[in-house]
């Protein structure tokens, strides 16, 4: 079992290096506030083929000085996007920052987190700072 073990942290480690070998993809980031009068924010970004959203985020939050994000980790359901640009989600307010996927004018919301999602090339990503409403 142990030797097993080390076998899939090789294969692990060989699939990461093969994947960062092939290139990045380039996304376009939007970021958007319901709630405010603020200009639609659009970034260019990009992500290791097979890599997740976060680094896309990490790597525009490197790149750009304007563009600022916070996450917060729960023990259950992994990352969540707290802030963007400073305004974070507010569970008082009923507040919280939304992650879509636009295609031709389509909007679709994630079925999974930032520290998850692998987005495509040339996808467009859409953070919007939105309300929720409580279910009945």
């Amino acid at each position: 079992k142990h030797t097993l073990t080390i076998i899939d942290c090789h294969i692990k480690a060989l699939l990461y290096a093969l994947r960062a070998l092939s290139g990045s993809l380039s996304i376009k980031l939007s970021v958007e506030n319901e709630l405010s009068n603020e200009p639609l924010k659009s970034y260019s970004s990009s992500v290791v083929e097979g890599g997740v959203l976060l680094g896309a985020l990490r790597r525009l939050h490197d790149a750009q000085h304007d563009f600022k994000f916070t996450v917060k980790e729960d023990p259950n359901f992994g990352l969540f996007l707290e802030s963007v640009n400073g305004v974070a989600g507010n569970k008082d307010e009923k507040t919280y920052w939304e992650i879509l996927s636009e295609s031709s004018g389509e909007f679709n919301r994630l079925d999974v987190g930032i520290g998850c999602y692998m987005p495509k090339a040339d996808e467009h990503i859409v953070l919007r700072y939105t309300t929720w409403s409580p279910q009945q």
